[in-house]
């Protein structure tokens, strides 16, 4: 089993058995049908994943490595909020006629602020830091901005990361620890996806900043699990789990912004089959 699947199953029974349910509150999110869409919640979930150890892919079903590393680069590399930019279709729900989710995401990654004497967009800043401020504590991205959120076809979900280096004993390399914040996921459709994409962002970063990986930590405010999706999660956590693939990361690669979905892959990634039609609250 990976420790992946450990987590994942871990964190599924504990939000069925101890959660609690938001049936009969006012809740924004809605069905395709209209009615309204409940959850199971537990708040302040933290999953911890050792990316020195393995990569944090499920085996209970399939994570699509490179559809899951072209939405990130989407956000971190082409800084855009356009969704003709981006190779599949997970944002056309939020998007206007012309492409444009607002201004969330890619957007807020791409404006530029003053530091060191120079202008500098928040991904290009953690870059700088990470070659020449390692073992700073400032070293994060925030694309929350409350200035803009009436201005955001949806707020940000994952909305923070924070890097931390540290020195491990009888290592040169230094290594690269991230925390990512999430307000709130929906952990059947987003979870495994959100954890595999920001485990290849600090794989990324690692590797053009001449360091080793260490740790993803996950922090998620509210990790639902919806009222439709219960029979389906409850199916997904009784499967048999297979050990975690080997993570593939075209070495070659010194610049961030030269990375394509096509510089990863997931070897050995034995699953189980992929759950489909799943409802989509919206």
């Amino acid at each position: 089993m990976s420790y992946a699947d450990e987590l994942f199953i871990a964190m599924c029974k504990d939000i069925l058995e101890n959660g609690t349910s938001t049936e009969g509150e006012k809740v924004r999110p809605h069905w395709e049908d209209g009615s309204s869409a409940y959850t199971i919640k537990k708040f302040g979930v933290v999953n911890r994943y050792d990316l020195s150890k393995e990569f944090p892919a499920m085996t209970l079903r399939k994570t699509a490595i490179k559809s899951c590393t072209d939405e990130m680069l989407w956000i971190w590399q082409k800084k855009s909020n356009n969704i003709h930019d981006l190779n599949s279709h997970i944002w056309d729900e939020w998007a206007d006629e012309s492409g444009s989710i607002g201004k969330a995401y890619g957007y807020q990654m791409q404006v530029k602020h003053r530091y060191k004497e120079g202008m500098m967009d928040q991904v290009d800043r953690v870059i700088y830091d990470l070659k020449n401020n390692p073992f700073s504590r400032r070293i994060m991205t925030n694309i929350y901005v409350h200035q803009d959120l009436h201005e955001m076809n949806l707020y940000p979900c994952a909305y923070s990361m924070t890097f931390n280096v540290t020195q491990k004993k009888g290592e040169d390399r230094l290594t690269l620890n991230a925390v990512l914040n999430q307000r709130s996921q929906d952990i059947l459709t987003a979870n495994n996806w959100n954890v595999c994409q920001y485990a290849v962002l600090v794989h990324m970063l690692a590797q053009v900043c001449d360091m080793n990986v260490g740790e993803l930590v996950h922090v998620i405010a509210d990790a639902h699990i919806y009222d439709r999706h219960v029979p389906l999660v409850e199916e997904l956590i009784g499967r048999k789990p297979f050990p975690a693939p080997k993570f593939w990361l075209n070495p070659e690669i010194e610049d961030f912004y030269q990375f394509t979905p096509e510089d990863v892959a997931l070897i050995d990634y034995e699953t189980g089959p992929q759950i489909k039609n799943i409802p989509v609250a919206i």
